[in-house]
Parts: C-alpha cells; sequence; structure tokens
C-alpha cells in the first residue's frame, strides 16, 4: 500500500532543516521603477558547480505592468507539520507573489520545472478588497493552516491595515484575520511565535504617506510606524502595544527565534529622528507580558553635504538605514543590512541582549559607492537591502533595491541593481563570494529573495 509522504523539504525541527542539502536556486522578485513593463521573478542558480554560477537562468513576467513586486513568500512551509494545524502532505511548490502598488497578487507553480515556474493564477486586487477588506499586500508568510498576508491598507487603502488569510491549496482570499483588533491601525510586518501561541505585528504607514516616497512632515512628527503589537494567535484577538516612543520611526522586519521554545525576537528601528541612527531591539517575555530592549545602535556617518541627496544635504551625514535583518537558522548570527552607508554587519546573538560584532562588508551606500571583487562597472550605488540566509547558515545573499519611490530619494540617479552572495563561517565574519555579482538587467531593480526548498525567513517549526 502506498504511503504519503511529507514534502522533503519540511522538517519538523530548526535543527533538522539546518542540516538541508544546499540551496540550488534563488527566486528574486524584480520591478520596473517606471512601471512601464511587466516586473519579473528571476531565477538564479546558484549552484557553485554549474556553468550558469550567478547568472540569472529565466524570469516569469507578470500579466501587467505597474504591480511593483516587493516581498513574497512560499504556499506551504514546515509549520506544515505542527501539531495544531497539520497538513503534512501539502507541497511547497507555489510562491505567492503580490504587487505592492497594484494589490494583485500571481500565483507561480515551481514544480514542473524549478528553473521555469509558471504563473497558474492570477488574483485581482478587486477580489482581494471585496472578500478580506485590505489592500496594498505586503508580507506573505506560510503558516498554520494557510497562507498569512500582511497588507498595509484598508479596501479604501486607508487604516487600518492587517492580515488576511488564503487557502494554501486553492488560493482563495479567506477573510481578515483578526477578530479584534483593538488600538492597532498600521500594518507592515507580521510573524509569530507558535510556542506561545503569539502573533507578533509591526507598521510602516498607510499606502498614501509612502506610495510616492517618504513625506518629510509625516517622518519629522514621528507619524510612521513606532509599535509592536502582540497577539493571541488562536483567538485572533489584540493582547498588548508597545510603543518605541516619537524618536524612533519605521519599526519593520520582525525575526523570531526559530527555536519554538524561546520567546524572543528581533526587530529593526530604520531611523532615529534625535541623530539619524538605526537600531535592533530585542523583544522578550518578561513575566505575563512582552518587553523590548534596544541591543544595537548604529550611528549616523558625518558626510559632505556635496555628496549628498537633497532630503539629507542640511543633516551633513549619512544615515544606515537599517531597512532589513536576518536571523540565522540556529538563532545565533543576526544580519543587518545598512542601505544609506552600505555595511552588511554580522552579530552573534546567542546571548539575545548582548550582541557581539563578528564581521562586516562594504558595497555600495550613499557616498561610499564601494565595489565588489566581482564587480566591472566600478562604484555602485544602492546598498544591502534584502538578506536571506541559507538554512545552514554559510551563505548569504542580498540585493541593493529598497522601493521605487524611495529610491529616488536616496540615491536621485537611480539604482543600479545587483545581488551578491557572502560566505559565512561557522563561527562568525563573513566574506564576498568573489564570483558571485549579478549585474541586474537594465530596466528593473531586485528587491526580495527567496532560496529554493527553504530559508530562515520562511519557515516556523514546532519542535527543537
Amino acid at each position: 500500500m502506498a504511503t504519503w509522504q511529507p514534502d522533503p523539504s519540511f522538517y519538523p525541527s530548526p535543527r533538522l532543516a539546518a542540516k538541508a542539502p544546499p540551496e540550488q536556486l534563488a527566486y528574486v522578485a524584480a520591478f520596473d521603477p517606471a512601471r512601464k513593463s511587466p516586473d519579473s521573478i528571476a531565477v538564479v542558480d546558484l549552484d557553485p558547480n554549474s556553468r550558469s554560477y550567478s547568472s540569472i537562468i529565466g524570469t516569469v513576467a507578470a500579466t501587467h505592468a505597474g504591480d511593483e513586486f516587493h516581498h513574497f513568500g512560499w504556499n506551504a512551509c514546515s509549520s506544515c507539520l505542527c501539531p495544531n494545524a497539520p497538513h503534512p502532505h501539502i507541497e511547497r511548490r507555489y510562491l505567492v507573489v503580490p504587487g505592492l502598488r497594484s494589490s494583485r497578487i500571481y500565483i507561480l507553480d515551481t514544480k514542473p520545472d524549478p528553473r521555469r515556474p509558471q504563473i497558474v493564477k492570477v488574483i485581482e486586487p478587486q477580489e482581494i478588497a471585496e472578500k478580506t477588506g485590505y489592500t496594498r499586500p505586503h508580507t506573505v508568510h506560510c503558516g498554520p493552516g494557510g497562507i498569512y498576508v500582511a497588507a498595509l491598507g484598508n479596501q479604501d487603502g486607508k487604516a487600518p491595515g492587517g492580515v488576511f488569510v488564503m487557502d494554501h491549496e486553492s488560493f482563495e482570499p479567506l477573510g481578515r484575520w483578526e477578530v479584534d483588533r483593538g488600538p492597532q491601525l498600521l500594518g507592515y510586518d507580521a510573524w509569530w511565535h507558535l510556542g506561545f501561541d503569539t502573533m507578533v505585528t509591526s507598521e510602516w504607514g498607510t499606502p498614501d504617506t509612502f506610495e510616492n516616497g517618504l513625506v518629510p512632515e509625516i517622518l519629522l512628527g514621528s507619524k510612521y510606524g513606532r509599535r509592536l503589537h502582540f497577539w493571541d494567535f488562536t483567538k485572533r484577538k489584540h493582547l498588548q502595544t508597545i510603543d518605541f516612543g516619537e524618536e524612533h520611526q519605521l519599526v519593520f522586519e520582525l525575526r523570531p527565534a526559530h527555536d519554538p521554545t524561546k520567546p524572543y525576537g528581533f526587530v529593526n528601528c530604520v531611523i532615529s529622528l534625535k541623530d539619524l541612527s538605526s537600531s535592533i531591539w530585542t523583544w522578550y517575555r518578561d513575566g505575563d507580558k512582552w518587553a523590548v530592549k534596544k541591543i544595537i545602535s548604529i550611528p549616523a556617518e558625518p558626510a559632505d553635504p556635496d555628496l549628498l541627496p537633497p532630503v539629507l544635504k542640511g543633516f551633513k551625514a549619512v544615515p544606515p538605514l537599517v531597512t532589513d535583518i536576518d536571523l540565522s537558522m540556529d538563532d545565533r548570527f543576526l544580519y543587518v543590512a545598512c542601505w544609506g552607508t552600505g555595511d552588511l554587519q554580522q552579530y552573534d546573538v546567542s546571548d539575545p541582549f548582548n550582541p557581539k560584532l563578528t564581521g562586516k562588508v562594504r558595497i555600495g551606500g550613499i557616498v561610499a559607492r564601494a565595489t565588489h571583487p566581482g564587480a566591472k562597472n566600478g562604484k555602485l550605488n544602492g546598498g544591502p537591502q534584502m538578506v536571506e540566509v541559507s538554512r545552514d547558515g554559510r551563505r548569504v545573499y542580498f540585493t541593493n533595491s529598497l522601493y521605487g519611490a524611495i529610491d529616488s530619494q536616496f540615491y536621485p540617479e537611480g539604482i543600479d541593481g545587483w545581488m551578491v552572495k557572502l560566505d559565512a563561517k561557522s563561527d562568525g565574519a563573513i566574506a564576498f563570494d568573489p564570483k558571485f555579482f549579478i549585474d541586474w538587467p537594465k530596466g528593473q531593480r531586485p528587491h526580495q529573495v527567496r532560496l529554493q526548498g527553504g530559508d530562515c525567513s520562511s519557515d516556523s517549526y514546532c519542535y527543537t
């Protein structure tokens, strides 16, 4: 009698996931900042033994122009092995790719040929708005019982933003996740502690406050996101808000510990209105409540105003602009992308309250324009932005574009896209792979990276 087997890319624990075979492919979201040609998902060869290593071997174009591909995710992952919502025979097969500007969602099938995924379904924005009450889907996470999508606007593009759920087989938008949202209004990222039945969400702003670029008056008025929200995952009920204070703006990427017995995680704050620094915070369980502690502060760097874009000239400094972070599968190393200065920093966070800087590289940057050993085009612009770490923690990939309208505020000449890879040692330290530099084709800019079989910002686990 035949027996069903779980998807081989599903692992019950992060410890076993770290032993997975090396990834062979990456899927990379790329968008046209002019919104004249369709965005695409690029397929990149990651096999160092391949003749096409470090090159784009295929692209899948969207059916429309102007979507602005941004963050995307898998339809299913290792959380399907959790006992509270078991779906062990679902496959990690489909990529769920939202257009942040259009609110359209594309479903790509990677199974017939992983090197040539195909669009098999397009969900129009009207259907999403009607069935969920949300628009501007931003972050996609596969989770217990379905696909969770964090959205930045309601059906009219205003507050509240929130989370909606899709079926992970039919891709039907099911509806709004929140039953009782309490005081939460702004949305951005959403992730969870399955072992503690807790959802965490962060904040950016409503679409009208960022779609044409960051608005200085809103930023300086401390009216962008600055809060974390904690929820009862099962009851879908808001439990607690932590306000980081008026100084802190843009509390963004959530990286909970992969170990389901550890009730802590990390979040970045993009900018301080006091000194232009960026910061990293640990959230943690403190008695019967959640609390936060600032663990890293990265200062702005003094700079010649003549080298700065108009938005920064008056400050005479380059802010680090930490816009993404990623946590290795063993919860040991936190990677911090400084899109402004061009640094990618590696911290040992074995003790989540006492990080130690263990590695740093510089590439691009508003002033530095640092190059890469594999680059042929001299000074590079953009900076480390979307970061993805392999399951075994030995390889780190990142790209250099943030968001079309914001790119031009800090890099007015327009960003020339690239993707690079770092090699990471098991005991710390990082270095560029000199053979891995993708000079991105003109007309599009690369953003989020997803690794075939899963990565450190896609899966959640129920066992240790």
